[in-house]
């Protein structure tokens, strides 16, 4: 084992334990999520691409990594930062963490304080960090400096398809595309959960991906019922070109999104993003439904949210947190758009709010 440190933008500095694979300068906005378990999903999650991740939870690996929790191909995580490493045995068939992280290539940092560093950016906010060996200080310090923020990184190529793929097969463990569809969808991905894909599946629509550049006609030439535009990391200020995009198919199609995807929505109907100062990750966020009054606890994994006053006329607030009142998801009729900015499919979380997928349906064609 070795001693490494986690080094934040602002100077503060946290030491650790090296676990996982025995990477060096792995730099990234530092979060941290307050979900208990689910850090399988947590890791391969493509909305993490980028981040360095905390987990508040005293103790994690107990259970091992099962690949039938795999959100994506494998880890998208830059890192990940942890109290107490479990190190006993795990079910049959399963590897560890540890395992998991070394043969992915990602540095882990157990030992951390993570109270203390989570109390620390819920004070000073989300800010790149970066975790190295003290012997390399003087390299990672060079590089931190001139790190850019994720306010001025794209990216979404890293995490997104480069070409179309017609009812991709999710991997072991997934619900498969139905053989009598009756509804298609059309998902923009941006870094999809493979749990989205699975939740149209299991109400019978089928799902063609296209590449985060694509165009109003490729969308309109594969026929939807839905235009739905995934989640993914980043700022959804950059993605000029795709809230152009839909904003040339407003009107013409149902649209739907969910977290990044519901942002580029914002943006498309004329709204503005917000960076928030620590953002919401984790598996309890209520959020209550403006219309029927129902609170839901949600899983989020977002640190940009739509600015309400931004937001124009005939756009309904759809959904509120309710600890700080963000805006948590919107209806315009007249634009046939509605979108949540928490994620119904859960992976981790609740499934309280699976019911947002038979909504974003019934709008369907």
């Amino acid at each position: 084992m070795k001693e490494a440190i986690l080094k934040l933008k602002d100077g503060t500095e946290f030491l650790g334990i090296q676990f996982g694979a025995p990477a060096d300068l792995a730099t990234g906005e530092v979060v941290f999520n307050t979900g208990i378990p689910g850090y399988q999903e947590i890791l391969t999650d493509p909305s993490y691409e980028g981040q360095i991740v905390t987990l508040t939870s005293p103790m994690i690996g107990n259970y091992g990594i099962d690949v039938s929790d795999n959100e994506s191909s494998g880890i998208k995580a830059t890192a990940f930062i942890i109290r107490k490493l479990y190190r006993g045995p795990v079910m049959s068939g399963r590897k560890t963490l540890d395992e998991f992280l070394a043969q992915q290539g990602i540095i882990g940092l157990e030992g951390v304080d993570t109270r203390a560093l989570t109390l620390h950016l819920r004070d000073h906010g989300a800010q790149n960090g970066i975790i190295f060996y003290p012997e390399n200080r003087e390299e990672a310090e060079k590089k931190l400096a001139y790190f850019p923020s994720i306010t001025d990184r794209d990216l979404i190529d890293e995490v997104a398809v480069q070409q179309k793929i017609e009812n991709p097969d999710l991997g072991e463990g997934f619900t498969s595309c139905p053989t009598n569809p009756t509804k298609h969808i059309a998902l923009v991905d941006f870094g999809v959960k493979r749990s989205i894909i699975e939740n149209f599946y299991k109400r019978n629509a089928k799902v063609t991906v296209l590449p985060p550049d694509a165009t109003a006609q490729d969308i309109l030439d594969v026929n939807p019922d839905l235009l739905f535009l995934s989640n993914g990391p980043g700022d959804p200020a950059l993605l000029k070109q795709q809230a152009k995009m839909v904003r040339s198919l407003l009107g013409k199609l149902p649209i739907a999104g969910i977290c990044l995807g519901h942002q580029i929505i914002t943006h498309a109907i004329g709204g503005t993003t917000v960076k928030m100062k620590f953002g919401h990750h984790g598996s309890n966020q209520p959020v209550r439904d403006t219309f029927t009054g129902k609170t839901f606890v949600t899983a989020q994994n977002h640190g940009f949210m739509s600015d309400r006053a931004s937001l124009p006329m005939g756009t309904k607030i759809w959904f509120e947190n309710a600890n700080d009142n963000s805006v948590e998801g919107i209806v315009n009729d007249e634009l046939q758009v509605m979108s949540v900015q928490f994620h119904p499919e859960a992976a981790p979380g609740p499934l309280e709010a699976a019911e947002i997928f038979d909504a974003f349906l019934r709008s369907a064609k």
